[in-house]
């Protein structure tokens, strides 16, 4: 038999305009390139993306070519349009005419006063999927606030929590907000598309990344929002200990059966029948001398490896805490494909992360690399999508509505 054709890709057909940048919304219509979608992302021209010029720039002598830019937008194609020009907008709504989904990660009301918000887009594509990311979402007395992940941790309740013993807040390092919003925003991206699949109707969505980093705290805000206490740590049942040979963590909590395997591993099956630790309320509420116990025990190895081996034998939840450099030379994350190769103008190939899932089988990447130059695509989008002849290409690029690479 024929070998079966290979499937096409999950997002197949659909036209994306992106008009976002940064973080929370490129990384939203990353995720959608990776599944196939056709991704037009608009750049301001001479500017472009701010993330152009961030840490580390990939090709010597150049200032536009951040690692952060190329790993975010890897997949998508660039055009340069001035949404503040009467005839860039005019192409803006062409393109809009084309397109299934629209992203935005502007200040609420930006959109609007440059004439690509839901209501000026959906005129002219009823049944378009429009999304909204923001720091504090659409609607509220904080939505005219500017936002950027520090802030949203600081807001969010997370950064206190975050502290635990620490006598004082401190800065975090990942940004977790903008991932998590561009995350939840991929996700209700694809359920309006089932919808518009469904029904013919498009949907506006409004994402907030306050809301998002909300959501994502696990035993706090359960508690408050029905009259409990907040839990401001140490996280009982989670340890991270030195040993020779380096720094290891470990946890004892997550799964019943692990407080079992605990006790066992430890040789110490008093423990379980000890008032101070019988239940889970009370091992967290005790977790301080419960935790002076399991580290003296962990002392007991000596070395790191040997820690590891005990905790892994008892099917205890352990890993060394890993460097960047370390993690990149994981031979498993090169097994599941976590670091692909994608072209670049420049220096060849560059490689980027991973979308982090897989599909069909196997691993998720961009099908090319970033825009290299701000307007990278402009012609190419405007004639293969619009049929604007190269006259007509040439006149906007004049007239300073379009910018051409």
């Amino acid at each position: 038999m024929p070998p079966a054709p290979a499937a096409a890709p999950l997002l197949d057909g659909i036209t994306v305009l992106d008009f976002t940048r940064v973080l929370a919304g490129p990384y939203c219509t990353r995720l959608l390139a990776d599944l196939g979608a056709r991704v037009v992302k608009v750049e301001r021209p001479g500017e472009g993306d701010d993330t152009r010029r961030g840490y580390y720039q990939v090709e010597e002598g150049r200032a536009d070519q951040a690692t952060y830019f190329v790993r975010i937008n890897a997949g998508k194609l660039g055009v340069a349009i001035d949404l503040s020009n009467p005839r860039g907008r005019e192409v803006v709504l062409d393109l809009a005419r084309v397109a299934d989904v629209a992203v935005e990660n502007f200040l609420p009301g930006v959109a609007a006063r440059i004439g690509c918000d839901h209501a000026a887009l959906s005129r002219v594509r009823p049944d378009i999927v429009y999304c909204s990311i923001s720091g504090f979402g659409q609607t509220g007395p904080l939505r005219d606030t500017p936002a950027f992940h520090h802030i949203i941790n600081a807001v969010s309740g997370i950064m206190h929590l975050e502290r635990q013993t620490d006598p004082g807040p401190r800065v975090g390092y990942l940004q977790a907000a903008d991932v998590l919003a561009g995350t939840h925003a991929f996700g209700a991206i694809l359920a309006g598309l089932v919808r518009r699949g469904r029904t013919g109707h498009g949907a506006y969505l409004d994402v907030s990344m306050l809301e998002a980093m909300i959501a994502a705290e696990d035993i706090t805000y359960g508690a408050v929002i029905n009259g409990g206490a907040v839990y401001p740590g140490p996280r009982a049942g989670m340890v991270v200990h030195t040993l020779e040979g380096g720094d290891f963590a470990m946890q004892t909590v997550g799964a019943p059966q692990l407080w079992a395997r605990l006790c066992a591993a430890m040789k110490r099956p008093d423990l379980a029948e000890d008032p101070r630790f019988a239940t889970p309320m009370a091992r967290r509420q005790n977790w301080p001398p419960l935790r002076d116990l399991v580290v003296t025990w962990l002392d007991g190895f000596v070395t790191r490896e040997r820690a590891l081996g005990a905790l892994r034998a008892a099917r205890l939840p352990a890993a060394p805490v890993l460097s960047p450099t370390e993690v990149v030379a994981q031979p498993h994350l090169e097994a599941r494909g976590a670091f692909p190769e994608v072209p670049h103008g420049g220096r060849g190939t560059v490689r980027v992360t991973a979308t982090p899932f897989h599909v069909d089988g196997k691993p998720t990447g961009p099908s090319a690399g970033a825009p290299y130059r701000i307007g990278e695509h402009t012609r190419q989008v405007l004639d293969e999508m619009l049929g604007y002849d190269a006259a007509r290409i040439e006149e906007l690029a004049k007239a300073g509505a379009i910018a051409l690479a």
